[in-house]
């Protein structure tokens, strides 16, 4: 499946020029100046020119990198592994809806894994048997980050992105947790990455064997876990602070949908989102196995927590952030969502989806007063 590019090859770079120049999305921890020379050579939009540019930035870095490596040069070696990692991101984003967008995932997932096995603080991949149904998987994946230094038990951060930004993408997003002494535990919401399970109504179950593997972890703090959702990923945040209330001390929903997200008229409004270069319909359609906007809209009403009778339900401590003028998610969610259930923390900043200005350390902040 591929999609047609909504911008011309000029517009493509200048979008491009500018996420770079204030460090948005796709840019998170990628070298200026290799990424833009990239930018300037980039050839065209289609998925294997695309693919195929971003992932031979990768190979000359995954090239110095087994050369550092040959020579003993520990952090050169890790530091072009972390580079090779974020080209071949770029190779697939924002979604591996083509073989050859799906083949750069499949080398960004090995460069992070070199990334992660060099790291000075121990990184820990996991994976455990989950009950998947016909068609879905049968082993859920997820990595553990701890924090430096002598940290005994550290209350844990769990952290996934959305339909673009994935586990190994969130790990750079939890640096600033991971300083003030949380783990930060790392997976793919349904519906993206290695998850098991497409999106669906009662695809928060997908969380029941992290929950259970917590507890058997001494070194853990399984009593202080959070949930950290982000843009799309917010939905499972804030689904999980109502549903699996009695397992986690807090929860943060930073840019997700609730009800109004995922209604037609919404989704008409927002399909063609200036938050997104390409492919945002198809992108959002592979979270439930479809590749097409009616697909998409055919299944997203079933997400609403309104019409689940979730909202109404007792939470643990939930903060909603998201950015005023978001045009990707509907931020008159966070409105609805504080006239439903028990009493929450809401902050909306300037800017769109997202938010711009101190979000993070805000959630941060947020995180520290209710695990500490």
């Amino acid at each position: 499946m591929s999609a047609t590019p909504s911008r011309t090859l000029p517009e493509a770079r200048q979008w491009l020029r500018e996420h770079l120049a204030q460090r948005k999305n796709p840019f998170n921890a990628i070298g200026h100046d290799a990424a833009a020379r990239h930018i300037e050579t980039l050839p065209g939009l289609d998925p294997e020119t695309w693919a195929g540019h971003w992932l031979a930035g990768a190979e000359d870095f995954a090239a110095r990198a087994a050369k550092a490596e040959e020579n003993g040069d520990r952090e050169d070696a890790l530091e072009n592994w972390w580079q090779a990692y974020q080209f071949a991101f770029l190779g697939r984003f924002p979604s591996p809806l083509h073989p050859a967008k799906l083949a750069a995932y499949h080398r960004a997932v090995e460069y992070f894994g070199k990334v992660s096995a060099l790291e000075q603080t121990p990184v820990q991949h996991v994976e455990v048997p989950f009950a998947g149904r016909a068609g879905e998987g049968d082993v859920l994946r997820f990595f553990v980050a701890r924090p430096p230094g002598e940290v005994t038990r550290p209350p844990v951060v769990m952290m996934w992105g959305g339909i673009d930004v994935w586990k190994e993408e969130s790990y750079a997003r939890g640096r600033p947790l991971r300083e003030r002494g949380f783990a930060t535990l790392h997976l793919d919401m349904p519906g993206v990455g290695q998850s098991p399970l497409h999106a669906g109504p009662d695809a928060e179950r997908q969380w029941d064997p992290v929950f259970a593997w917590l507890r058997d972890q001494e070194d853990l703090d399984a009593d202080r876990v959070a949930a950290l959702g982000l843009s799309f990923g917010g939905y499972w945040a804030m689904k999980l602070a109502h549903t699996h209330r009695d397992r986690l001390a807090a929860a943060v929903n930073w840019g997700g949908g609730v009800h109004l997200t995922f209604q037609p008229d919404w989704q008409e409004r927002s399909r063609q989102a200036s938050s997104y270069l390409m492919d945002l319909m198809p992108a959002r359609a592979r979270l439930f196995g479809g590749t097409t906007f009616e697909d998409y809209v055919a299944h997203c009403p079933g997400l609403s927590l309104l019409d689940q009778g979730v909202l109404d339900l007792p939470s643990c401590p939930l903060l909603l952030v998201n950015g005023k003028d978001d045009r990707q998610n509907a931020s008159a969610d966070i409105h609805l969502a504080l006239e439903h259930g028990s009493p929450k923390t809401a902050r909306v900043f300037p800017g769109g989806h997202m938010g711009e200005g101190p979000v993070l350390p805000t959630v941060a902040n947020w995180l520290a007063e209710h695990l500490s």
